[in-house]
């Protein structure tokens, strides 16, 4: 009971100084906000190539994309199809699908400095014939908020701060010791219009390990082709013309979950574990509306629980079929 009386206080005082830093943070960049965003419009102006400020932005799955076009609001969703890996040093068979969709409304503060809001859930559904009890469904429900400001006086250079207060279960449910107060701190900078450097950390409070690194790049040596060298979904995209783009994809994915599994463990840790490698094709219907389709392999999966005698499900190598449709207004 102190252990858990413990851990809540903690989470308050986290929360709090997460509230308090942001709020200190939005003051010292409100002063001079204005002036910022005069500055911004007259660098534009003084090199119209550069990326807008605007245009950096989170997308469903992508730490940061280049928006070809700035729209106040964005949907994605997207659907994943695992068909059954057989299970490593045991018998059975694990089946996975997955759909994830995420709604972004962006606004400007100061008439120029973007500020992101988003809301997304994803849902996990387990076909599972190992003797390990693995739930049926797995739940993310997250809200999020996330802020792009001129860095002081640096020229071309950025700071990003993100909160997403998330829930991580296995019905929906909103239980405070599934909560993740997941935060991002970044910096972009962009030295001219072929090149973008990203540098920073995402901390996710109770995840093992809870730092993870943002570290990386997006190189676009023309209008065709762009290498978005940024975790946890890395891309090279290359433009055929206005309607269709190939890529090829990665993703190495960490999440924790808390699940019920039984009277005494009602709030178990599962881990889910994968890497991801394939290629895709998107199509552009028009400037607002675009899809696409990938497959590809999967490899180091485990499905397994923080306490040893729950269990483990490691699975063999297998593949991936996803669809994605993302709508801009």
């Amino acid at each position: 009971m102190f252990m858990e009386k413990a851990g809540r206080v903690k989470f308050l005082v986290l929360a709090l100084l997460c509230v308090f830093a942001s709020a200190f943070i939005a003051n010292v960049y409100a002063d001079d906000g204005k002036a910022w965003a005069q500055e911004e419009a007259f660098r534009q102006a003084q090199e119209p190539n550069l990326v807008p400020i605007e245009s950096y932005r989170q997308e469903l799955g992508k730490a940061v994309i280049v928006a070809e076009e700035a729209y106040a609001q964005e949907w994605d969703t997207r659907a994943r199809f695992y068909p059954a890996s057989r299970a490593k040093n045991q018998s059975g068979k694990v089946g996975l699908a997955s759909v994830a969709s995420e709604y972004s409304y962006q606004v400007k503060a100061f008439g120029k400095i973007p500020v992101e809001f988003a809301i997304g859930s994803k849902y996990i559904t387990i076909n599972n014939s190992t003797a390990v009890k693995l739930p049926t469904q797995l739940t993310t429900v997250s809200f999020g908020a996330e802020a792009t400001f001129p860095f002081f006086n640096f020229d071309k250079t950025y700071f990003t701060i993100g909160l997403a207060p998330s829930f991580y279960t296995d019905n929906w449910n909103f239980r405070s010791e599934s909560f993740h107060l997941n935060q991002r701190y970044f910096m972009i900078y962009q030295p001219d219009e072929k090149w973008t450097f990203v540098l920073g950390a995402q901390y996710e409070p109770g995840s093992k390990p809870a730092v993870s690194p943002i570290a990386g790049l997006i190189y676009r040596p023309n209008d065709q082709l762009t290498f978005n060298i940024i975790p946890s979904n890395p891309e090279i995209s290359y433009a055929l013309n206005k309607k269709w783009t190939v890529f090829a994809e990665g993703a190495w994915v960490a999440e924790e979950y808390k699940v019920n599994q039984g009277e005494f463990n009602k709030n178990a840790v599962l881990n889910y574990n994968e890497i991801r490698t394939g290629a895709g094709i998107r199509y552009a219907l028009n400037k607002y509306i675009e899809s696409s389709f990938s497959l590809g392999g999967v490899f180091n999966r485990a499905i397994e629980y923080r306490q040893d005698s729950l269990g483990k499900v490691a699975l063999k190598n297998g593949f991936y079929t996803e669809f994605r449709l993302d709508i801009v207004m």
